[in-house]
């Protein structure tokens, strides 16, 4: 006999874990806990650890999580799913935060003690991630909030704190816009594949038709099922009609049978020759049918489906360490630091005042006027004014700081050449290592091109005949100085890159700018912040010499108004030299590269202040948001 267990969790779990698989009406399932973080597979539910204590807090975080999974475990259908899935990352998150509350609110009609368990969970979260601390809609996710708004119009219960924030924040949004597609939602709830069109059709109204992909109910596809059929009706006969005859007749008398193979094959011959010169003549089609036509090649750009480009063959994103040797980085490295020697004392006196702002924000606030906690030093004067007031008192509260992440994105072309590179870099560093104290992940990229005038992308298009309108027409080199997940130790030499005689070439702003956005995409970090820091209008003499002279121009407008639009990522800019505000809402200018360290510690210090107002005034906004 085994020992009983002395755990007081123990039957809980085991209660939990049984009650999953009849929810789920699956009693294969396997169920675990963890103190890894809970998930899914297609046998599998891993739940959060239940320490001894067995706290509330626990308790209803492990039942909501349980109910959460077993009913998208019965109420799911992964293929399905992959059918109407978007092909883009924004879309794709609507998505699935769409079917995950038509889930819970189909349980929720199912067994309603499901809904009260989701809630915790779902409380749990907002607050774990400080979704009761955003002021402003740019710093809720998009996606997040139209699964709220979908499970609270589709159950009609309240969200709990936090959620209900983010919720909202873009409610009035999503409503205006996508209002009418709403007004069918509890048709759908029941039928996983008409919710799914419901859902592609509110990411449609929301602005991200681009990122749907093909239609899976389309034309093509039902041509598909119909040729299909037509093959299996075909074949019906032949298997039990004719084909019977034939072998029956070929028993019996297997000369008769080979005249008429011969004559059989011979009529087929003719019937095919018949028909080649009528594929072959000009004719009307019947109607409902037309000439079946390649499919259109998949757009370059996601901001402009018309921006074309001659030849991606030619193009790179390489990392920094495999531009130049280990010595040759080394080398240039030192040289960065000499250059850049008497600046360092007043980059690194902005960077710790960046760190300070950070840190408090991070785990500082307070709650004032209370009857009890720390006395409030501050507000003893109006007890002195008026002995009568009571005293008030504070207490310090820790506030969560939401995961983020930072691109730098450098503009790495020929006019940045000297100085303003050699500032560029050494602010990339202080800035990397600064963030990474405060645990906010770093990207360092910059652009530019391999070669002057064209490179191959040109003398292949020279080859093939100069046809007109080629698009960009140059081969572009993207580089990756420091992914957001190494460690700056390991990057630090990459930087000296820079100093790299032939390096710098020219520029293609928008799609080093779509490149970096797409890079950003892909990350699980809750916010999402973007610095171009660039001297110039995108300039490429090869592709601007047989295009029109703002191609590339209106381009890069196309990408930073999607950015922009979608909300997702925070998208700010330095012009050093240039005014850069006619492109971007948040920019500034400056005119001498000393002043980039300051700007760039603002920007972000900027970014992080949780006022609009004082993010307008500090960042030099044409209009706050």
């Amino acid at each position: 006999m085994s020992k009983p267990s002395d755990n007081p969790a123990d039957p809980f779990k085991k209660a939990l874990a049984e009650a999953t698989k009849v929810m789920a009406d699956d009693p294969d399932l396997t169920v675990s806990y963890s103190v890894d973080p809970a998930g899914q597979t297609n046998d599998t539910i891993r739940l959060p650890q239940i320490s001894r204590r067995m706290s509330r807090e626990e308790v209803l975080l492990a039942r909501g999580t349980a109910d959460a999974f077993a009913l998208r475990h019965k109420f799911h259908d992964a293929q399905t799913d992959t059918r109407y899935a978007p092909q883009g990352q924004m879309a794709r998150d609507i998505y699935d935060a769409m079917e995950t509350a038509r889930i819970e609110a189909v349980g929720a009609q199912h067994m309603p003690g499901t809904a009260g368990n989701i809630d915790a969970k779902i409380g749990n979260d907002a607050a774990r991630k400080g979704y009761d601390q955003i002021k402003s809609a740019a710093d809720a996710p998009l996606a997040i909030a139209a699964g709220y708004l979908i499970r609270h119009l589709a159950t009609g219960r309240d969200l709990p704190a936090g959620a209900d924030n983010v919720m909202e924040l873009w409610r009035g949004f999503i409503e205006e816009q996508a209002g009418g597609t709403l007004e069918s939602l509890r048709d759908t709830l029941g039928d996983q594949r008409a919710f799914a069109k419901f859902a592609r059709q509110i990411i449609s109204d929301l602005g991200y038709a681009d990122q749907l992909g093909d239609d899976p109910d389309g034309p093509d596809d039902d041509q598909d099922d119909e040729a299909e059929e037509g093959q299996d009706e075909q074949q019906e006969p032949d298997s039990t009609g004719e084909d019977d005859s034939e072998g029956d007749e070929a028993e019996a008398s297997p000369e008769q049978s080979q005249e008429q193979q011969q004559d059989a094959a011979q009529a087929e011959v003719s019937m095919d020759d018949q028909a080649e010169p009528e594929l072959g003549e000009e004719m009307e089609m019947p109607d409902g049918e037309a000439p079946m036509e390649p499919p259109q090649p998949a757009p370059v750009s996601d901001a402009d489906k018309d921006y074309r480009v001659f030849s991606t063959a030619f193009d790179e994103e390489i990392s920094a360490a495999d531009l130049a040797e280990p010595a040759e980085l080394e080398r240039l490295r030192a040289y960065l630091d000499q250059q850049l020697d008497p600046l360092k004392g007043a980059v690194s006196r902005l960077a710790n005042k960046l760190q300070r702002r950070l840190q408090a924000k991070q785990s500082r606030t307070w709650e004032f006027d209370l009857e009890e906690g720390i006395l409030d030093a501050g507000r003893l004067a109006r007890i002195v004014a008026s002995p009568t007031t009571p005293l008030s008192f504070k207490v310090e509260k820790d506030m969560e700081f939401r995961d983020t992440v930072v691109t730098l994105l450098l503009d790495n072309s020929g006019s940045m050449r000297g100085r303003p590179i050699s500032i560029a870099a050494i602010c990339a560093d202080v800035m990397a290592r600064t963030l990474e104290r405060c645990d906010v992940k770093v990207e360092i990229l910059g652009f530019t091109t391999k070669a002057w005038k064209g490179g191959q992308s040109r003398e292949a298009w020279l080859k093939e005949g100069r046809a007109p309108g080629p698009g960009r027409l140059n081969d572009l080199r993207h580089i990756v100085y420091k992914s957001a997940d190494a460690p700056w130790r390991r990057a630090r030499p990459n930087l000296g890159l820079m100093m790299k005689e032939g390096l710098l070439k020219e520029n293609i702003d928008g799609e080093a700018l779509e490149w970096a956005y797409r890079r950003l995409m892909v990350r699980q970090e809750q916010r999402k912040v973007l610095m171009v820091i660039s001297d110039g209008a995108p300039v490429d003499d090869s592709t601007l010499s047989v295009n029109p002279a703002n191609y590339l121009e209106k381009h890069l407008r196309d990408v930073i108004a999607m950015i922009e639009k979608r909300k997702a990522v925070e998208l700010a800019a330095i012009g050093i030299g240039h005014d850069v505000t006619r492109y971007y809402d948040r920019a500034v200018t400056i005119t001498d590269v000393e002043q980039l360290a300051g700007a760039m510690t603002e920007q972000l210090a900027g970014l992080f202040d949780s006022d609009p107002r004082k993010r307008a005034r500090v960042l030099g906004l044409r209009r706050a948001g």
